[in-house]
């Protein structure tokens, strides 16, 4: 399974980006996808999850700002950011949950918001 991710760069506090990955490869099937950051000097952490079910988990910090969404025939999920704050620098990695066939990563986007 490869993730490719799209969508990062450099925008000013309160504005917005729209991150994007698409999974190709041999897919049996994707539970969940979704996207975790990495800012420098600090752990991987969850920003938004989206289940093939249709639920969805979002990080306190970035709740009313990021949407997830899902499309399940093109296997891609993208990430709508807004209200950009500088503390939302970091690198964002897309995330495959494939269940017994394991958990596949993208090679990663930075986003960086200035202040």
């Amino acid at each position: 399974v490869q993730l490719v991710e799209s969508g990062g760069g450099l925008v000013q506090a309160g504005g917005s980006l729209r991150l994007s990955c698409v999974a190709s490869g041999s897919i049996f099937s994707i539970n969940a996808m979704g996207w975790y950051r990495q800012a420098p000097g600090k752990q991987r952490e969850l920003v938004a999850m989206s289940t093939s079910g249709g639920s969805t988990n979002y990080a306190d910090s970035v709740k009313g700002r990021f949407t997830i969404s899902r499309d399940n025939a093109r296997k891609t999920v993208y990430l709508q950011m807004n209200s950009l704050k500088p503390e939302d620098t970091a690198v964002y990695y897309c995330k495959a949950d494939c269940g017994t066939y394991g958990d596949y990563w993208g090679q990663g986007t930075q986003v960086t918001v200035s202040s």
